[in-house]
């Protein structure tokens, strides 16, 4: 199985044991009692076959049941919908020739069982009070909501103060844009700006996954520091100075940004490289297309910014032109061509006529 699609049915694996959901609600019982337990759900018909014994149960899960039942020894065996428990007490065998790491004995089973089948296992440990889930071999162990509370406050302490520099940063940008004096250190500062953004952002998303139904208020602030108005700005900027200003290729430089190490996305000339230009120093200056500019302005419709750029081919050519014609913005599709000349004109620090 690929990489990704571990990742993906491991964040399954953990939604199903977060606070809130009927799985984690049984754990956190199983712990109170200072009980262990392992549990398989899903992937049923191989799970039964890497064990025997047990007992045939075939009935409705429920929390308390499987607390219930964790009391005997063995497994316990849950349908991949979690709406049946189909054995208890079930002695599982897999082949002890897989590799594990892992050290007690009910651990080793479930690691070994993950790699043998599709199934999520749980394992609880009785002396230490340790769930850990697993998933095609990978362990997750599961925190507390206070011990994920506290990496969320350290996130959401990062996102704001990235936040609040990068939007400095972007108000300069723009002011800098309007003047034609934008280099190539400025915006390598502004995109390794918006990747400390996007990796606290995935990380504070996992947390939010790992807090379940504790997460909502979370979720509220991941939104307000970097919900879709930022991702948006970061998109346009990106198509305002790469060689290829497809949505396409943003996307595209977007994802290498992302798995470039903090110290290529400050190093001006790799910036430069990952946008298509090849031996610019960082001074160089660099003209965008505007798109970002142009999306502040309220007259601006979604759409019409593209169509603008491509008439005009920069922003800087666009401000020339409007000084002598802004009513020819109409054909584009702006309903308003004066007040967006007066927008611009107002955010370069100058007065329409």
């Amino acid at each position: 199985m690929e990489k990704n699609e571990i990742q993906k049915r491991m964040n399954e694996a953990i939604r199903l044991t977060a606070p809130g959901q009927p799985v984690r609600t049984a754990l956190d019982m199983i712990i109170a009692g200072h009980l262990g337990a392992l549990i398989c759900v899903g992937d049923t018909e191989n799970v039964l076959a890497a064990g025997n014994d047990g007992f045939p149960l075939n009935i409705s899960f429920t929390s308390n049941r499987l607390f219930e039942l964790s009391k005997m020894d063995g497994a316990i065996v849950i349908d991949e919908s979690l709406s049946q428990i189909l054995r208890a007490n079930f002695h599982l065998n897999p082949d002890p020739s897989l590799a594990t790491s892992e050290t007690g004995m009910r651990h080793r089973t479930a690691a070994r069982m993950s790699v043998l089948t599709d199934a999520i296992v749980i394992s609880v440990s009785e002396r230490r009070s340790v769930v850990n889930v697993y998933v095609h071999g990978k362990s997750y162990q599961i925190q507390t909501v206070s011990e994920v509370m506290g990496q969320v406050n350290q996130l959401v302490s990062t996102l704001q103060t990235t936040r609040s520099s990068l939007d400095r940063a972007l108000l300069r940008l723009t002011a800098l844009e309007l003047d034609n004096y934008v280099t190539l250190a400025d915006i390598t500062d502004i995109f390794s700006s918006f990747e400390i953004l996007q990796q606290a952002k995935e990380e504070l998303q996992f947390c939010i996954v790992k807090l379940g139904s504790q997460g909502k208020l979370v979720r509220m602030q991941l939104e307000q520091l970097a919900g879709s108005a930022i991702e948006n700005d970061y998109n346009l900027m990106i198509r305002d100075y790469a060689s290829d200003s497809s949505e396409e290729n943003a996307a595209r430089i977007r994802e290498q940004f992302s798995k470039m190490t903090a110290q290529d996305l400050t190093n001006p000339h790799r910036v430069a490289e990952v946008l298509g230009y090849d031996d610019l120093d960082e001074d160089a200056v660099m003209t965008p297309l505007g798109l970002r500019t142009l999306s502040q302005v309220s007259v601006v419709r979604d759409g019409v910014a593209e169509r603008i750029v491509d008439e005009y081919g920069s922003l800087q050519e666009l401000l020339d032109n409007i000084k002598d014609n802004p009513e020819r913005l109409g054909d584009f599709g702006v309903n308003n061509p004066t007040i967006l000349a007066d927008s611009l004109y107002r955010m370069q620090g100058k007065r329409g006529a």
